[in-house]
């Protein structure tokens, strides 16, 4: 009968017992290697998507702001304009009406001067509100404005600016020809300022009865 060694038996399953827990224990850490891969690429989507909604909150939050002071500075506008426009219509017929005297007394005879009578109640100039505009240029807010609103709105300023230049040009006059002493040299200032004036104001009321709707409608969009 052959010899049996059984020693060797024991080594070899021995040594398949020392493979095994080798080939299970090499699962794990293979399954834990994926586990961590999707953890990271969890944790960067996560993140990106934070970051990429913080960013639209900002850009919602700026853009009402901007379109907060556009609907402030719109409303200052609309009520300072339409004053203006009051004061303009106020005095406009006025205006006009001494105009015509002034020009009919200087353009008279002295014999004829006589039988002329210029009522006069003051120069009246216009004294116009500029206080949104002076804002909106401090705050830049124009820029949040419809640019064609945000043009005519300038446009009109500008206007009103040449419309107090002369009114300036005219006060400064009455100090050297004034109405006490100064007699036709004064009433002749006077009549070439309402030369120029009376040409301006029917040009801002204009303006402003087409500026106005176009404020109102771009405030209220």
């Amino acid at each position: 009968m052959p010899e049996v060694h059984l020693p060797h038996l024991e080594d070899e399953e021995d040594e398949q017992r020392d493979d095994k827990p080798e080939t299970v224990a090499a699962i794990p850490q293979h399954r834990a290697r994926g586990k961590n891969a999707l953890r990271l690429a969890l944790e960067v989507l996560l993140i990106g998507t934070g970051v990429f909604l913080g960013l639209a909150g900002e850009q919602w939050r700026e853009s009402r702001e901007h379109r907060e002071r556009a609907q402030a500075s719109l409303r200052r506008f609309h009520t300072e304009l339409r004053d203006n426009k009051k004061a303009v219509a106020d005095v406009r017929d006025y205006h006009v009406t001494l105009r015509t005297s002034l020009r009919q007394y200087l353009n008279a005879t002295p014999e004829q001067r006589k039988s002329i009578s210029v009522k006069m109640q003051g120069v009246r100039p216009v004294f116009f509100e500029t206080t949104a505009w002076d804002l909106a240029l401090a705050t830049q807010s124009l820029a949040d404005i419809p640019q064609d609103v945000a043009f005519d709105i300038s446009r009109v300023y500008r206007i009103q600016q040449a419309y107090v230049q002369l009114s300036q040009g005219m006060l400064n006059a009455m100090f050297i020809n004034s109405p006490y002493s100064g007699g036709e040299a004064f009433l002749s200032s006077v009549a070439v300022y309402l030369d120029d004036v009376t040409l301006l104001e029917p040009q801002l009321l204009k303006m402003y009865d087409e500026l106005l709707p176009k404020i109102q409608a771009a405030e209220h969009p």
